[in-house]
């Protein structure tokens, strides 16, 4: 099954290659992307709280035997539900493109090709195969950014490749590092809590755990190697936004609680400091920064600085002397809903300037009364995003407050005004933007399509549903973050 979600996006890309015209491709790339939602879907609902820690095993296949390196593909509680959200966000983006013009076989062919890379990251069990496709991810990204993307394009597709390539060649490092070391790649003996010998290591076990640390903080993005991250969301195409906001970035936190928290609990727990002080900097720095933005995007793009802070917050929760899974439950809630909410947000902003043709905050007003839909919307996902009781946000956030504060209360309380800044900045965007007085130069803007409003749809009834219902995913993460704490205190 496993394998079939993480290539049916590549088999969807080679059936948009041959398809006879555009309209064949953009159909060809919605069949892919429903099916491989049906799959997440079904694998996640397969996935048993109480059954065996990996489950949905495919493999292990000998693949390089030399190296001792197998295809082994699983999910566990962890990775289960990004899963599901990419496959959620990757038919929003398949449906957010459909009005693409320029070279669309070529559009949605990297698009598919991303998709099939994210998936590949959040299943491998195998540390070469998880390294060649978080690799595989910077080439489409790469390309839908400087091809398709806008303003200073090439520079911005650059500057993520190389903020990118050089957290890889960390992580790479610590990979061989771990290798030489063990004899192995699967990522389930070191799971099992400091599994190998940290004498028989070339490098200080402390330098492989902030090996790995740089690679993930620079995808998370954390403050302060975030700078990559509004450039190329500004410049990046509005489907790339909504992947790159939406599941691009928890391949950061998700190595940070798989690779760190799983296989490095002493140094975790050592270093957990740390992981509080640059998650309170990047959730104040992000919000003080946003306030100032004039971009719609730029707003948006910043706004995830803060809020994926809360992820470094929740982390650091396991500095407590016997900690508790409550803050990496958060941690890993807060991915997922950040996922939905700021896809969202990064979908209605696109939505809006193809209308309005200007993301210049102070130039916009009034547009509720044109396109009622994209405001009320957007009013869902920023209400979300602040954290309102009864949506997806507000569990997460208290989650990794309730977390953090019993191990660095301090910085739980300085995060907390964090979250008032992010109420400030929503609120007076959407104010901007959406209400006031209408301008006469918007009063023949329409509202969204019948086919535009699936995805926002998509989306709102996710953050709905988690919100009302946060145990439907905070009862699956909980079973697999409980067998990594099992080696702390």
């Amino acid at each position: 099954m496993l394998t079939a979600i993480v290539f049916l996006p590549l088999v969807g890309a080679l059936a948009v290659l041959v398809a006879r015209n555009d309209r064949g491709a953009r159909m060809a790339a919605l069949v892919a992307a429903v099916g491989d939602l049906v799959l997440a879907a079904w694998a996640f609902a397969k996935y048993q709280t109480g059954g065996e820690r990996f489950q949905l095993l495919d493999g292990p296949f000998r693949w390089i035997p030399a190296l001792n390196s197998h295809y082994l593909l699983g999910v566990d509680g962890l990775s289960a539900p990004l899963v599901l959200l990419t496959g959620l966000l990757g038919l929003s983006a398949v449906l957010v493109s459909w009005s693409v013009k320029s070279r669309v076989k070529e559009y949605f062919v990297w698009l598919l090709v991303l998709q099939t890379s994210v998936m590949g990251v959040f299943a491998s069990l195998d540390f070469v195969l998880f390294f060649l496709f978080w690799e595989l991810e910077l080439v489409p990204m790469y390309l839908l950014i400087s091809i398709w993307g806008s303003g200073r394009k090439e520079y911005s597709a650059m500057k993520f490749l190389t903020f990118t390539l050089l957290g890889s060649a960390f992580m790479l490092v610590a990979i061989v590092v771990l290798y030489l070391g063990t004899g192995s790649f699967d990522m389930r003996g070191f799971s099992a809590g400091g599994a190998f010998d940290a004498k028989a290591l070339l490098l200080p076990v402390q330098a492989v755990f902030w090996f790995f640390f740089v690679a993930f903080a620079i995808k998370l993005p954390s403050f302060p190697v975030h700078t990559w991250l509004p450039d190329a969301h500004t410049d990046a195409p509005t489907a790339v936004s909504v992947m790159l906001a939406g599941v691009l970035l928890k391949m950061g936190g998700y190595g940070i609680i798989r690779v760190m928290v799983g296989m490095f609990p002493e140094q975790t727990h050592l270093y957990a400091w740390a992981l509080a002080v640059l998650g309170a900097v990047s959730v104040l720095y992000g919000a003080v920064v946003t306030l100032r933005q004039t971009d719609l995007k730029r707003l948006v793009a910043y706004s995830s600085v803060s809020h994926m802070g809360l992820v470094l917050l929740g982390v650091s929760s396991v500095g407590l002397k016997t900690p508790s899974v409550v803050g990496l439950t958060g941690a890993s809630l807060q991915m997922f809903t950040h996922g939905t909410i700021t896809g969202l947000l990064f979908l209605l902003v696109g939505l809006a300037y193809e209308r309005a043709h200007t993301r210049y905050i102070p130039d916009l007003g009034g547009l509720a009364s044109r396109m009622p839909f994209i405001a009320v919307a957007f009013l869902v996902a920023g209400l979300a995003s602040l954290g309102l009781p009864g949506l997806s946000g507000f569990a997460a956030e208290l989650l990794v407050f309730l977390g953090a504060f019993g191990a660095f209360p301090w910085a739980a309380a300085l995060s907390a005004f964090g979250i008032v800044l992010a109420a400030g900045y929503i609120l007076w965007t959407a104010q901007r933007v959406f209400f006031g007085p209408a301008r006469p130069r918007f009063d023949k803007l329409g509202d969204a399509t019948a086919l535009e409003m699936v995805a926002p749809a998509l989306l709102i009834a996710s953050i709905v549903a988690v919100g009302v219902y946060p145990a439907v995913l905070t009862d699956v993460f909980k079973a697999g973050l409980e067998p990594m704490l099992k080696v702390f205190g």
